[in-house]
């Protein structure tokens, strides 16, 4: 009988043991951002990552209890980063689309976006027809899409791997027009030496544009988000968390 007993024992403790160890493995999570759109997401002067999709990110780490590490990556390799599990979570502003559900999963919504046009200040742009203007976006965005969908043959469109690139050649006059996330161009026109020179063209559109973080296929972590989401939205921590980068709500 004892022998059965420390038999069971220990059946026990090793069960409990590998147990724990589950749970904090699945506690470790490295989620990414792009590093380059800010306010959502930038490097600071010290090479932290910081913004309003970081600060979600650790907000939603906090409910989870959960071991997190935020990196950086370039745009164009998050999807494809994701998918070979150099990471297990995207949040960098990321729009839901058809095209990326059918490759990743997709929390609920942690903010709304439009995209709206921007350009210099006293210049008159008929937005129905901008035949010979030179339009620029960020690659492999819902702008880009649009541009390609609706200007291609039109105008001059030009893409780049990431937005500032996009306000370095708007600033060196080499584009005539832009089409950006309104949001993060709205913190541009706030924050940048230059923003006073330029201005919105127009009024925002695609209000319905949906950001979520991007999971893989299956992946448990999405009911995990979901239900961390809920949380700050419940406590005031999304409230709080909005308020640090813009003066209304982007919910």
């Amino acid at each position: 009988m004892k022998l059965k007993t420390l038999a069971v024992n220990s059946l026990l403790v090793a069960s409990a043991a590998m147990i724990s160890v589950s749970a904090q493995a699945a506690d470790k999570i490295k989620i990414a951002t792009e590093g380059a759109w800010a306010p959502f997401n930038f490097i600071d002067d010290a090479g932290v990552p910081q913004g309003f999709d970081v600060d979600i990110a650790w907000a939603l780490c906090e409910k989870m209890k959960a071991e997190c590490d935020v990196v950086t990556q370039d745009w164009d390799g998050l999807i494809p980063g994701l998918k070979v599990r150099k990471f297990d979570a995207i949040i960098a502003s990321m729009s839901v689309t058809e095209e990326r559900l059918r490759v990743v999963d997709f929390s609920d919504k942690y903010y709304s976006g439009g995209l709206r046009f921007l350009g210099k200040k006293g210049t008159a742009f008929d937005l129905a027809n901008l035949e010979g203007k030179v339009i620029g976006a960020q690659r492999a965005t819902l702008g880009a899409q649009f541009l390609e969908d609706n200007f291609t043959g039109k105008a001059d469109l030009k893409f780049y791997d990431n937005q500032d690139n996009v306000y370095l050649d708007l600033l060196a006059g080499r584009l005539d027009i832009v089409l950006s996330d309104e949001l993060p161009t709205y913190n541009w026109l706030k924050s940048s030496e230059d923003g006073d020179k330029f201005e919105f063209k127009g009024d925002a559109f695609q209000k319905n544009d949906e950001i979520g973080i991007a999971v893989r296929k299956g992946d448990k972590l999405k009911a995990k988000f979901n239900k961390a989401l809920e949380e700050i939205l419940a406590d005031g921590t999304y409230a709080e968390i909005n308020a640090k980068y813009f003066p209304f709500s982007i919910y």
